[in-house]
């Protein structure tokens, strides 16, 4: 026979209100959206990308689209959901070292995405992953 406490059921529940509260703003945001194509982004200043973040949800589909959302979803649909096959810009980016680390992670016609790359500053972030990681547009 097995009793359950009340210290054991209330640090149960505790245990699951963290679960919630550290679940992030993705799983927050992505309520609602279980199908279709979306991507959690965040860019972060540093190697490590733990430096000061920036973060947004992309979603590519109704209802809400914007322009920057259609160039970086339209790109997205040319690579197939993989950013690293989004053709560079042809673009000169000054050779500062200034390191930013994107990483996205969501789905995308069906399959998990899970992208990380550090980059040497945000111009050359911006021209190998096009409008994806323009946070700003």
């Amino acid at each position: 026979m097995t009793y359950i406490t009340r210290a054991a059921a209330a640090g149960g529940a505790l245990l699951a209100a963290a679960g919630l509260l550290t679940a992030g703003p993705a799983a927050a945001a992505t309520r609602g959206h279980g199908h279709g194509n979306w991507l959690y982004l965040t860019v972060a200043k540093g190697e490590a990308g733990t430096g000061t973040t920036r973060d947004a949800l992309l979603l590519c589909g109704p209802p809400r689209r914007d322009a920057h959302s259609e160039e970086a979803c339209a790109e997205l649909a040319a690579a197939d959901g993989d950013i690293g096959r989004i053709p560079p810009r042809n673009v000169f980016c000054p050779m500062i070292y200034a390191p930013v680390t994107a990483r996205a992670y969501g789905r995308w016609n069906g399959r998990p995405v899970d992208f990380q790359e550090t980059y040497a500053n945000a111009c050359t972030m911006e021209a190998r992953t096009g409008a994806v990681f323009d946070l700003d547009g």
